[in-house]
């Protein structure tokens, strides 16, 4: 199962807007197939492992990230193959999160004579692999992750408007793995402004499509000159209360900015408005990548899923920027983190945490 979650983790980038998944075919104690899920491939990890094992399937286990699929979509049922295959045994840590699937893929097995068993001890990490799609497959909204650098007493630059690099070398190779992983970038304004990011993937992995940088800017601010629009080859979006026809949104659409009027909340840009276009546009996970304006207001809206905090351990002292602008009074209902890791980075350590769980208590359905 350990060798299986490694070839899904392969499918990063790759298998969008599908989960990733890996497969592992074992026969007499030796590894007979495996394989993993890209999209453009078409065949799902089962499926590959099933076509390298060949006749060497019959009477093998197979270990499997997910639930096997039942229903036909692009491809053919995954469990119709492992059954004519003549597999004995299934091991998978996790039900399919696809309301259209859940359950009847491991029923359809168990029909047919295979035993199905549920490796529990790799749920978590089969889950978090895939937490991403399960949202978006149920509420038609990608998951969002919160990432940012800070220094021990909470800060995350030396004064307002400035660039600060904080954390370490290893923190920063960090994330741009997570960058990868992610299928959108999410900043604001004034991250822009200060900063003049690029919000690229160098990692020099394969991407099945381009990452997607988006910009809260409800005054539409962002600089023709600046590296993101620079940069832009249909990758950036700019979303603002201002009109899409205005001079300044014609001049960004000239320089290749996609602008994108959504409504406000106030005198700012909805968040949730920008989650439901990113949903539809079938972005399953985005990483949020802003200052303490944008981090504040995503946090009080509640768009937050999972926060990943990288420390350095140094001391800002006063004068420095908080991670996030938020009024004093919202501490009494602000919710707590849970499932939270600790882990060293290089001279940094990370804290992670979840605000939800998209498994068990997300209650908004998606609408087809």
């Amino acid at each position: 199962m350990r060798r299986a979650l490694d070839l899904a983790r392969r499918g990063a980038a790759l298998a969008h807007p599908n989960p990733i998944v890996g497969a592992v075919l074992v026969k007499g104690g030796s590894v007979v197939g495996e394989g993993f899920h890209v999209y453009d491939r078409r065949d799902h990890a089962e499926i590959a492992a099933l076509r390298e094992a060949g006749a060497k399937a019959r009477g093998a286990t197979m270990y499997v990230t997910l639930e096997p699929c039942c229903t036909t979509g692009r491809t053919g049922p995954c469990t119709k193959a492992i059954i004519a295959a003549g597999i004995k045994n299934v091991y998978a840590p996790m039900k399919d999160p696809n309301p259209k699937v859940a359950g009847r893929g491991f029923a359809a097995l168990k029909r047919a004579g295979i035993k199905v068993h549920l490796a529990e001890n790799f749920t978590q990490k089969a889950e978090a692999a895939n937490e991403g799609f399960a949202k978006w497959i149920r509420t038609g909204l990608p998951f969002v992750t919160l990432k940012t650098a800070l220094t021990l007493d909470g800060q995350i630059a030396s004064h307002a408007g400035s660039t600060t690099w904080i954390t370490g070398e290893r923190s920063h190779r960090a994330v741009q793995h997570l960058r990868h992983e992610a299928d959108a970038l999410l900043t604001g304004i004034g991250t822009v402004l200060a900063d003049d990011p690029r919000m690229s993937d160098r990692t020099g992995l394969p991407r099945r499509r381009r990452l997607l940088r988006a910009i809260v800017d409800s005054r539409l601010r962002t600089p023709l000159k600046s590296k993101l629009v620079k940069s832009a080859q249909g990758d950036v979006i700019v979303f603002t209360t201002q009109p899409s026809d205005s001079p300044k949104a014609r001049a960004l659409v000239r320089a290749g900015v996609e602008v994108f009027q959504v409504r406000s909340r106030g005198d700012h840009v909805d968040l949730r408005a920008v989650l439901r276009e990113l949903g539809r546009r079938d972005i399953l996970n985005v990483l949020l990548e802003t200052g303490a304006e944008l981090n504040g207001a995503a946090l009080q809206a509640g768009i937050v899923d999972k926060m990943i905090l990288f420390y350095a351990p140094k001391i800002m002292g006063t004068g420095g920027v908080p991670m996030a602008r938020i009024p004093s009074r919202w501490f009494a209902k602000s919710p707590a983190l849970k499932n939270i890791s600790l882990k060293a980075c290089g001279l940094d350590f990370v804290v992670q945490g979840y605000f939800h769980d998209v498994y068990r208590n997300h209650g908004t359905r998606r609408k087809n």
